[in-house]
């Protein structure tokens, strides 16, 4: 194993405060910039050689990689824990020259630990996974290596089936959607957020990031009047030929253009009509104060819809985007064609529908067949 680095030790009288070092400033304000937030006391932990690595590291995923805020914070979640545990394995600050000492059964001790705090299989390879991201970064950049980290092996996640809901729970959901609200326009708003995560298969935080001059070619003019609009502030044609298509930008910060169906243009026009906010390089979807809506506002909105509407604990946000891939599946769609709308990396992530209509069928046999 080797390390090269300039970096202080525990043992230097130059270690006394960490967290004053320009290192470990330099880490937290790219971490607050980047939504990956290593906490200050993590960074008491580190020696300052270490804490600047995870920095530059942090550096490299957003502007390089340029990975999702989500894949961000669940990296920085997993250095935190891991440095964390590392303080406490040796006794001392960690420091690039300890991670590159690290030896299978340390990692193996590293792995356990997380088993006993109550962690599963898949949130053990998670973090194992940003750990291992983290380590051969420092190897590619000559800074150190670590042989062991490479045999440690990923421990098997169980394979989970998506949970979408029923055609008729699904319509219910939309049709319920405005009800429960106390300002029509807030109703109309998730109406139109579900019905676009539904009828176009979206991501919550894709459909979330949108801003009304994006979806201003898919409206009428009639009906959408107030908005004004111009093309070059939002990069969009007034005359695109796809003006039945709507441009999505998804993980990896990947681009692709979804087909938009008339429903769900009737449901973005009623909403925007009564929208008090009328921005176009403003958010589609804002909260009552006119930011960007949380996520959390959505999917509490869809549990108090659930509770009404007597839905299964399953019937979450994201389970409508799991319903708009299982409903087409089961009407004649093919997979390839499935993945393209769904932004899918690999098929084998959209082969999971397969199982779920399978596993329908099924029920349907146990619950019509004679001998079943």
């Amino acid at each position: 194993m080797r390390v090269c680095t300039n970096g202080i030790h525990k043992g230097s009288s130059k270690a006394a405060d960490i967290t004053g070092s320009p290192q470990s400033k330099r880490c937290v304000r790219n971490a607050a910039g980047m939504t990956m937030v290593m906490k200050p006391e993590t960074l008491t932990l580190c020696a300052p050689d270490l804490a600047d690595q995870l920095g530059k590291w942090q550096d490299h995923l957003r502007y390089e990689k340029q990975l999702s805020r989500h894949t961000l914070r669940a990296y920085s979640t997993d250095l935190t824990q891991f440095v964390t545990f590392l303080a406490e394995y040796t006794g001392k600050t960690p420091s690039l020259a300890d991670v590159s000492d690290m030896g299978l059964r340390d990692f193996r001790a590293w792995l356990s630990r997380k088993a006993m705090d109550g962690a599963g299989n898949a949130s053990r390879a998670r973090s194992l996974s940003g750990v291992k991201n983290f380590i051969h970064w420092l190897d590619r950049q000559g800074i150190l290596h670590n042989a062991a980290i490479g045999a440690v092996q990923t421990p098997k996640k169980p394979r989970k089936l998506p949970r979408p809901l029923q055609e008729g729970q699904a319509f219910k959901v939309l049709e319920a959607a405005d009800l429960l609200r106390a300002q029509d326009w807030v109703g109309q708003r998730d109406r139109a957020l579900f019905t676009l995560l539904y009828g176009c298969g979206l991501r919550i935080d894709e459909a979330l990031s949108l801003n009304q001059g994006e979806i201003k070619h898919l409206c009428h003019p009639g009906n959408s009047r107030d908005l004004k609009h111009d093309s070059k502030d939002s990069g969009l044609r007034r005359n695109d030929k796809q003006s039945g298509f709507l441009r999505v930008v998804g993980k990896g910060n990947k681009e692709r253009q979804v087909p938009v169906i008339p429903i769900v243009i009737e449901a973005l026009e009623k909403y925007l009509e009564i929208c008090p906010f009328k921005d176009p390089s403003g958010p589609l979807f804002p909260g009552v104060r006119g930011k960007r809506l949380n996520q959390g506002v959505a999917q509490k909105a869809m549990r108090e819809l659930r509770k009404t509407l007597g839905l299964p604990e399953t019937a979450t946000p994201h389970a409508l985007r799991h319903s708009f891939a299982t409903h087409l599946l089961q009407n004649g769609a093919n997979l390839r064609e499935i993945q393209e709308l769904l932004g899918h990396a690999s098929l084998s992530t959209t082969q999971r529908y397969t199982d779920v209509n399978a596993e329908e069928m099924l029920k349907v046999y146990k619950m019509a067949h004679p001998r079943a």
